[in-house]
């Protein structure tokens, strides 16, 4: 392969062209197929035309559901050199708007279903690849991609050659913990990613399945990575459980990559598991939030042929922190690995000193520039180069990883400290628990005190009291938890990941109910 020259460059020039680089599912599960060839040209065309009306470093934002046109858009504002800026299409019109200005991006791509939520005076660029939206109906601000791209057919756009750090992206997270922050971050930084995962990972002939959001990390960065191998990426416009099985056995994917609530979810859909042959699976890369030992297993006997990957990553930071053993050890179950030898880490305890147990620092090529707009977070950075990930460790003797938890996530429980992950961990040990969330509620005597939610594997058998016991029997007595509820699913956030918020307030919904019944008798 060629080298790309920037993040936009990625799909090799000089390859077989008629190769087939995507094929791009509907909400019906019908396809498109694209070859490198084709996105790689339509990239080259949107790289033209933004070239054409913006100044080097201007930012473009894209607000849309997964699709071709997403992927080939990135790739063409960044060969540009431009910054793209994927927003989050789950957040409120309000916040939508919030994140686009605090960007400062000049002009919006978006699918036809969120064109209303393109901030007014902004033009939009609207993807119709398969809208039957006729531009008559379209906003006055709003013009077709198809349109956009007519008037630019180059036969090879001449893709420019970024400074030492010059920005590529801003990825904004998502918010769940205040204001979404804009994580600046570099070609060089994610061109230096994607090389090191296909040192450790070559994808070469691989057919990836991406259904999590492309405007997070997680989906962003596997498909920067199954374009640089010249791999088959089957895309899904966002995730269903249902629609996820049924791509996997429909087009024979070998590679997933998801967050643990999706693959949770797919369990829960028994009946068309049952009916479903999935096994091309190879690879299963867990992200973006701890896998239960429970989850493992489960997946282990729905995908027998599949290697289970426990993976570590972080906007800022990115995917590559962890590792082989360097003396080819194999790692604990839970473990995310070891460190990665071109990676630094520290774990730092709640008194600054370096400890076996605490705060992850990290250091590595992949690191963000710093927040767009945001100077008081400086913190995060120390003055020697490391970021401060808020995620808490453990390293074992051997050099191994397991998270315990955000420290954000932490709470005090009569003087004790607790980390949801480890109660979780405890309740999910027993037979017949799926899944479990811990999430803290105010008490008078304690601070705040453990209550969890908790799902069955399916056909297993429970109640509050065993499991109460079970915990107090595995762990110290001030980690169990003082309710126990059973659900037949936790609530997710936009990026797939569990939503604790939602689970507090349901939480103090229940104990407010319960309170409430006591005063009445």
């Amino acid at each position: 392969m060629s080298e790309p020259l920037n993040l936009g460059d990625l799909i090799d020039h000089a390859a077989d062209p008629g190769e087939l680089a995507l094929i791009e599912l509907d909400e019906a599960g019908v396809p498109v197929h694209y070859t490198y060839g084709e996105l790689g040209a339509l990239a080259a065309n949107v790289a033209a035309a933004l070239a054409a009306r913006y100044r080097r470093g201007e930012r473009v934002a894209v607000l849309a559901a997964n699709s071709a046109h997403y992927v080939a858009t990135v790739l063409g504002i960044m060969r540009a050199g431009l910054v793209a800026v994927p927003v989050n299409f789950r957040f409120p019109r309000g916040l939508i708007a919030d994140v686009i200005a605090d960007s400062g991006a000049r002009l919006v791509f978006c699918d036809a279903k969120r064109v209303a939520d393109v901030p007014p005076g902004l033009e939009a660029i609207v993807f119709d690849a398969r809208s039957t939206t006729p531009a008559a109906s379209l906003p006055d601000n709003a013009t077709l991609f198809s349109s956009f791209v007519a008037s630019e057919r180059p036969t090879r756009f001449d893709v420019f050659v970024p400074q030492a750090d010059e920005a590529a992206l801003i990825l904004y997270t998502s918010g769940s913990t205040g204001r979404p922050k804009g994580v600046v971050l570099s070609h060089r930084s994610h061109l230096w990613v994607v090389r090191t995962r296909l040192q450790s990972q070559p994808l070469a002939g691989e057919r990836v399945l991406i259904a999590a959001p492309l405007f997070h990390m997680n989906a962003l960065a596997l498909a920067f990575l199954a374009l640089s191998a010249r791999a088959t990426t089957v895309m899904l416009p966002q995730f269903d459980a249902k629609h996820y099985i049924r791509a996997i056995a429909g087009w024979r994917c070998t590679w997933l990559t998801a967050v643990p609530p999706m693959i949770a979810m797919m369990l829960q859909e028994r009946e068309l598991l049952a009916q479903s042959d999935l096994s091309s699976v190879r690879y299963v890369r867990m992200g973006s939030a701890p896998v239960s030992a429970a989850l493992q297993e489960q997946i282990r006997a729905l995908l027998p042929n599949a290697r289970v990957i426990n993976a570590y990553g972080t906007t800022e930071g990115g995917p590559v922190v962890f590792g082989q053993h360097p003396q080819g050890l194999p790692p604990p179950p839970l473990s995310v690995g070891a460190a990665h030898p071109l990676v630094a880490l520290r774990l730092i305890d709640e008194t600054g000193a370096e400890s076996d147990h605490g705060e992850l620092l990290l250091r590595s090529p992949a690191l963000m520039n710093g927040y767009h707009n945001r100077p008081e977070l400086r913190a995060s950075l120390t003055s020697d180069g490391y970021y401060r990930t808020g995620d808490v460790f453990q390293r074992d003797a051997q050099g191994f990883y397991t998270f315990m938890g955000r420290r954000d996530d932490m709470f005090v429980c009569g003087g004790e400290n607790i980390y949801p992950g480890e109660v979780e961990r405890v309740l999910e040990r027993h037979p017949a628990v799926a899944q479990a969330c811990v999430v803290p509620v105010p008490d008078e005597i304690k601070g705040e005190k453990p209550v969890a939610f908790i799902v069955l594997k399916a056909g297993a058998q429970a109640d509050e009291e065993t499991l109460k016991r079970h915990a107090l029997e595995q762990a110290p007595a001030f980690q169990h938890p003082r309710r126990v509820w059973f659900v037949e699913t936790v609530p997710v956030a936009s990026t797939n990941k569990i939503d604790r918020a939602a689970l507090k307030a349901e939480a103090a919904r229940r104990l407010a109910a319960v309170a409430a019944s006591h005063t009445e008798q």
